[in-house]
């Protein structure tokens, strides 16, 4: 299964959001974004399954990919994408979802990578690329050995979390990443539609579409 387009998933972080995360939601939809995650692992089970709910209708009316981490009911209640982490069953998670679901892993080095690949993962996130407060105890992962991970994998694309920023988009061009994943920024943009658009505006320099002949 390919990737949402453009390839640029949106984790969620209620804790730094100054407004709701659905307005939050319409307004990097409107920008343009069309992959999100529901992260809030705090909330009771049946609160993240409404949240869950309104996300996916919001994100129904613009053709967006939304999903949730590590809540498999939710995900199959909502017919929604599902974020697992490493040590989480991926072949249960593709029984109970079926072939047509969008079902990630998240990797920290290469042997990580190859197993999401093994267990039938669509995609692999690939952490903390950068410096980031939502991974206390990992170093960042260094541009050879992100490099390396990823042509062993091929084709499973591979998506860079930890760290990024619009700043930091560019410094992923020599790995060969095929999406790239942002929680604290996109939760703290003061105008997230024109953020995302910025987001748009410097993917698209990192990797060119090239020109009908």
């Amino acid at each position: 299964m390919n990737l949402p387009e453009p390839p640029i998933l949106i984790i969620t972080d209620r804790t730094q959001c100054p407004e709701t995360l659905e307005a939050r939601a319409v307004a990097l939809f409107e920008g343009g974004c069309r992959w999100l995650s529901l992260r809030e692992k705090d909330l009771a089970p049946a609160s993240r399954l409404s949240l869950l709910e309104r996300l996916v209708d919001i994100g129904r009316g613009f053709g967006a990919t939304v999903g949730v981490h590590d809540d498999l009911a939710a995900a199959l209640a909502c017919r929604a994408a599902l974020h697992l982490p490493a040590r989480s069953d991926l072949g249960e998670a593709r029984r109970v979802l079926g072939d047509a679901a969008l079902i990630g892993k998240s990797c920290h080095d290469r042997a990580e990578i190859a197993a999401a690949q093994t267990d039938g993962a669509d995609y692999a996130s690939l952490s903390p690329i950068f410096t980031s407060v939502g991974k206390p105890g990992y170093r960042p992962i260094p541009d050879s050995e992100a490099s390396a991970a990823i042509a062993a994998c091929k084709p499973l694309p591979v998506v860079a979390l930890g760290g990024v920023t619009q700043l930091r988009l560019p410094l992923l061009s020599g790995a060969g990443f095929s999406g790239a994943a942002i929680m604290g920024e996109a939760m703290i943009a003061p105008d997230p539609e024109n953020w995302f658009r910025g987001i748009l505006e410097v993917w698209a320099r990192r990797n060119p579409v090239p020109c009908e002949p």
